[in-house]
């Protein structure tokens, strides 16, 4: 069993950045890809980007590509997302989520564990 919680959320203004974390209980951290979601008041979830377990290989959503990163550390079983340039529709609540697979958790397949979620404000 492993536990996700997300932390970093918060109130920031538009053109700002944000970090958040996502931290992980349990010893088999790295076997998991972690990927980040969010969902804005009113629409669905949506897919923000991935990370593979070693870390080596990420990939990210096209409207995310170049002002988000995504980063691990194995070592203290963190997954981390780095917001740069924030818009007012990056507001949303954002997801950490664990998966047995790299490829498939944009779409929501192989995900084993969910954070409960922090909530990004980003004031226009």
């Amino acid at each position: 069993q492993v536990q996700l919680v997300e932390s970093g959320g918060g109130l920031v203004q538009a053109g700002g950045s944000l970090s958040l974390s996502c931290a992980a209980s349990g010893r088999t951290f790295s076997s998991y890809a972690m990927g980040w979601f969010r969902q804005a008041p009113g629409k669905e979830r949506e897919w923000v980007g991935t990370i593979s377990g070693s870390g080596r290989n990420t990939y990210y959503a096209d409207s995310m590509k170049g002002r988000f990163t995504i980063s691990r550390d194995n070592a203290k079983n963190t997954a981390y997302l780095q917001m740069n340039s924030l818009k007012f529709e990056d507001t949303a609540v954002y997801y950490c989520a664990a998966a047995t697979a790299t490829t498939t958790i944009q779409f929501g397949a192989g995900i084993v564990y969910w954070g409960k979620g922090t909530l990004v404000t980003v004031s226009s």
